[in-house]
């Protein structure tokens, strides 16, 4: 499938993301929805099987019906050049196969999170009359929250049908398939519920239970061998857990969980204390019953003769007949011959009831020592096979906690019987737990037994929640119920409030930046307000939480900005007025002399606004006779304004509030 296509004009193929038997999944983008999908396109060399593909739409199909949180999706099924294809949720994450390789060991109680998710999904399936067939954990996928979701429901069919050549397929499935399926048998739940045996196997060892060269030595595993014990992997495994993987995984149907909600159910109690002392599971097809064979009844002597009918010999017979004394006496020995026949049967048929071992009940040896119940045993004629050693939280070291046949059943005399003894408590190797999560760490060891207490410490380089250190060493032999283990938990980086700087000095900050390890950013901005070294502002309000290697920005004050003066002259005319012009008139019209009379002094005000005046204050004051001219000289910073006010005998004359230094 080429990267860019389109199918139905609606998908558009962004990469592969993954390859099976009969399908290879590509990552497309609804461009409808906008939304990312998978789409599953049949492969190449099945595009002209019809049987196949006939199959695959029928079975996608049946798979749009099943709505579940942890079922893969179906949202479409199409055509397109002569090509099949699904279109489905995409899962963004990693399949169950690849999960247990990453995260291997995982805890038990994340372990019994993810069946509760599968199981749910395939009861499901299940109530809906649809039979995975192929559940394995390369069908189950793992979202980035945890979520599983199963994939390709039914799908098998068409696999196992007609790709009997894809041995590399078939190779993956065969490692969970049941014995049935193994053997040719139609599959049913019950094959669904083995293969969920297996998984939880994987889940809890890391591995598959049987390896083999080719697909067919593995198959004959699954009908031939036992499934090995998990606890021999993990001793830490409670028995009532390795319970549930027998029973799933038996070879006979009938002994198998009946359904998968009894599965579940059986699993979810798996951890509790309750179950602590719970014997292993055996089939019931494994126990074969005792069978007692009744004697042969031997007739007696009256019996046989009550047998023997003789018929009256007639006197004329005795007479006619010269031959009968010869015929009596050949009858004597042939009763003789069948008598002895009928001895020697019921004196072997005596010996053989005499020799036959009798049906003895086991006798309670619990807590007893070992010899104690060897001599005990041997009161009913059973004799002691192996004596096996095995941790016990309840019954002293080197006491008998149980048999094998358990006590109460019967069995025949001279059976040998295996003795589990105490070995004391259970002890683990403690692990390295530093680096991990400590609720994750937490939960694990507390179904150990372990009692789990933490002391929070900051770290510049733990992130919160994890562990940094742990006071029981690596590889130190405990006995969980008795251990208590404390774990000192990274709280994050030491944070601190953030102080108020107004009114510190530059060297002041510095100094506090160094104390809690700031990075100090500075820049410098005159201020009119702000005395020269001293902060103006800061980027961190005060009382935030900050912490050591977080960057601190601070303006420091340059004082007053010194502006440049101007010097100047601004040139102004000032007008005379005689004030005894209106006096003359008024003689002159009045009749009288004429003559001028000497000009009257105007007095002169100058008032000016710049950087060492103001209006307020005289600048200048003196009289003139005529009209003058003069420069008033300035002062004015760069950019700033002034002006100035001209007053002649107390009136106003000129006023200019604008005035800037020439350009």
């Amino acid at each position: 499938m080429e990267i860019g296509k389109k199918l139905s004009g609606r998908y558009k193929i962004l990469k592969p993301i993954g390859s099976g038997g009969m399908a290879n999944v590509y990552l497309a983008h609804d461009l409808i929805l906008n939304r990312d999908v998978a789409v599953k396109v049949l492969r190449y060399d099945f595009r002209k099987d019809e049987d196949t593909i006939r199959r695959f739409k029928r079975e996608a199909l049946s798979s749009t019906e099943l709505v579940h949180p942890n079922i893969v999706s179906i949202y479409d099924v199409g055509e397109e050049d002569g090509t099949q294809f699904i279109v489905m949720e995409y899962v963004k994450g990693m399949d169950l196969k690849e999960y247990i390789i990453n995260h291997f060991p995982i805890a038990y109680h994340k372990v019994l999170n993810i069946m509760d998710q599968i199981l749910s999904a395939v009861s499901y399936a299940h109530q809906n009359q649809i039979i995975h067939r192929d559940l394995k954990p390369q069908n189950i996928l793992m979202d980035e929250n945890g979520v599983a979701k199963i994939t390709d429901f039914g799908i098998a069919v068409a696999v196992s049908q007609s790709s009997i050549t894809q041995t590399n397929s078939l190779l993956g499935s065969v490692h969970y398939l049941s014995p049935e399926q193994a053997r040719g048998s139609m599959a049913t739940n019950q094959s669904d519920i083995y293969s969920l045996g297996i998984i939880l196997y994987e889940l809890l060892t890391g591995s598959v239970p049987f390896e083999g060269e080719s697909a067919v030595s593995i198959a004959l595993k699954h009908f031939q061998e036992t499934i090995p014990s998990v606890k021999k992997f993990d001793p830490r495994i409670p028995q009532a857990l390795e319970n549930v993987v027998l029973k799933a995984t038996t070879k006979e149907i009938a002994d198998r969980y009946k359904t998968v909600e009894e599965m579940a159910k059986d699993l979810e109690t798996s951890l509790s204390s309750s179950r602590v002392d719970e014997p292993p599971f055996t089939p019931v097809s494994m126990l074969q019953e005792t069978k007692v064979i009744t004697p042969i009844s031997v007739p007696t002597d009256n019996e046989l003769e009550d047998t023997m009918v003789i018929e009256p010999v007639k006197e004329s017979q005795k007479k006619s007949d010269p031959e009968e004394p010869e015929k009596k006496k050949s009858k004597k020995w042939l009763w003789i011959v069948l008598l002895g026949i009928f001895l020697i049967a019921a004196i072997s048929v005596s010996a053989v009831y005499m020799m036959t071992p009798k049906d003895v009940v086991i006798p309670n040896v619990v807590e007893m020592t070992p010899e104690e119940a060897e001599e005990e045993l041997l009161t009913v004629s059973i004799t002691v096979d192996e004596v096996i050693e095995e941790p016990n939280e309840d019954i002293e070291e080197g006491l008998v906690i149980r048999t094998n046949p358990d006590v109460g059943n019967s069995v025949k005399e001279d059976t040998s019987v295996d003795l589990y003894v105490s070995s004391g408590k259970a002890t683990v190797e403690f692990k390295d737990y530093t680096d991990e999560d400590y609720q994750e760490v937490k939960a694990e060891l507390t179904e150990l037994g372990f009692t789990v207490e933490a002391v929070e410490e900051s770290s510049e380089t733990v992130p919160a929640g994890m562990i940094i250190e742990q006071d029981v060493d690596e590889d130190e032999e405990v006995v969980p119920s008795e251990t208590t283990v404390t774990f000192t938990v990274s709280s994050g980086r030491a944070g601190f409030s953030m102080r108020d700087l107004d009114g510190y000095s530059q060297k002041g900050v510095e100094d506090y930046a160094a104390e809690n390890g700031l990075n100090l950013q500075i820049t410098e901005e005159y201020s009119e307000d702000t005395p020269v070294g001293y902060i103006i502002s800061q980027d961190i309000e005060p009382g935030t939480t900050v912490y050591s290697g977080d960057t601190l920005n601070i303006v420091v004050s340059l004082g007053q900005e010194d502006i440049p003066e101007r010097q100047f002259t601004v040139p102004v005319s000032i007008p005379y007025k005689n004030p005894s012009e209106e006096s003359s008139s008024q003689e002159d019209s009045d009749g009288e002399s004429s003559e001028e009379p000497d000009p009257m002094p105007n007095t002169i005000e100058i008032y000016i606004s710049d950087a060492e005046h103001t209006m307020d204050t005289l600048f200048q004051q003196f009289t003139i006779t005529e009209d003058s001219d003069m420069a008033i000289p300035f002062i004015l910073e760069e950019g700033a304004t002034g002006g100035y006010k001209i007053v002649r005998d107390g009136e106003t004359i000129e006023e200019n509030n604008s005035v800037k230094a020439p350009e």
